[in-house]
């Protein structure tokens, strides 16, 4: 089993949950992170950490969420690893609420982008 980060995490990025994680396998993506579900331990600290509800338990996902468990494995495996908090995406309080958020899933740079 793994957890999946979900749409909800699309243009907020908190990163609230990567800290906890004993075995940093979450992945930065432009709007989103992502979890390796070969890496992860199923161990669920990410959970409670992430201020917009957006992991959940591969058996648990809702069904309208079940395509980020792929998107999760495809963006994990060329996504830079995420192993320290940055700052959150600057609107993020603003789409926090916002449902079907899909179509931005590329359009920012990553952490490590910008500190280019």
């Amino acid at each position: 089993m793994t957890f999946v980060v979900t749409e909800n995490c699309i243009k907020c990025k908190y990163m609230d949950c990567i800290e906890p994680c004993p075995v940093d396998c979450f992945y930065e993506g432009p709007e989103i992170l992502v979890i390796d579900p070969d890496e992860c331990i199923d161990c669920s600290v990410c959970v409670t950490t992430c201020p917009v509800n957006a992991i959940y338990q591969d058996t648990k996902l809702p069904e309208d969420q079940a395509v980020f468990l792929e998107i999760n494995r495809k963006f994990s495996a060329i996504w830079p690893n995420a192993v320290q908090k940055c700052e959150a995406l600057p609107d993020r309080d603003k789409w926090a609420e916002v449902a079907e958020k899909r179509q931005f899933l590329l359009e920012a740079q990553t952490c490590a982008a910008a500190a280019k």
